[in-house]
């Protein structure tokens, strides 16, 4: 279920290249990409329930959520949905604290920058924005997807910058024992 993630990004990137109309275009991005979100969820449950967990799916996992996020985001920046500047805060910290995990892995210290509940809420809030923008319309002729979606993604960048702040300070104690 995660390589459908993966697989996912440029379906939904394709979408808005298709010659239908913006809402149907709208419509189906915001479907594909909750669906395809909603496969986390599953895969994780499903790998618990049924012991089926590996290293490589634990690597893999997050790196397929960033791919789709990340790309969700390029899209939204182009159609003028989404402001540059959120993009950048979001994907610079998966950057930074992908670096920073990878960096904890090598030294030993990868307890230091374990998956948090505020890296868990920034990630839900996300995940909600996104399909808000995608679908960018009213829904249920009363909810202002755009609105809504505008604001939670400048909450989640937010809470981006907030938990790569905790990521940092539980690592740099870490960081300040191996240089010595």
């Amino acid at each position: 279920m995660t390589w459908t993630r993966i697989l996912a990004i440029p379906l939904i990137v394709g979408v808005f290249y298709l010659d239908i109309a913006v809402d149907q275009r709208n419509m189906l991005a915001t479907l594909m990409f909750v669906v395809f979100a909603a496969t986390d969820w599953l895969d994780g449950f499903l790998a618990r329930k049924l012991n089926q967990t590996s290293s490589f799916g634990a690597f893999l996992d997050p790196v397929a959520d960033k791919f789709l996020v990340c790309a969700s985001l390029l899209v939204l920046v182009h159609l003028q949905r989404a402001d540059v500047f959120v993009a950048l805060i979001i994907i610079g910290r998966e950057i930074a604290i992908s670096a920073l995990r990878e960096w904890m892995a090598l030294i030993g210290a990868t307890k230091s920058v374990a998956v948090h509940m505020l890296g868990k809420v920034k990630t839900t809030v996300q995940m909600v924005a996104i399909p808000f923008l995608l679908y960018d319309g009213l829904l249920f002729g009363a909810v202002n997807t755009h609105l809504w979606g505008t604001w939670l993604i400048w909450i989640s960048a937010v809470l981006t910058v907030w938990s790569m702040v905790y990521y940092l300070q539980k690592a740099i104690p870490e960081i300040r024992a191996r240089a010595k």
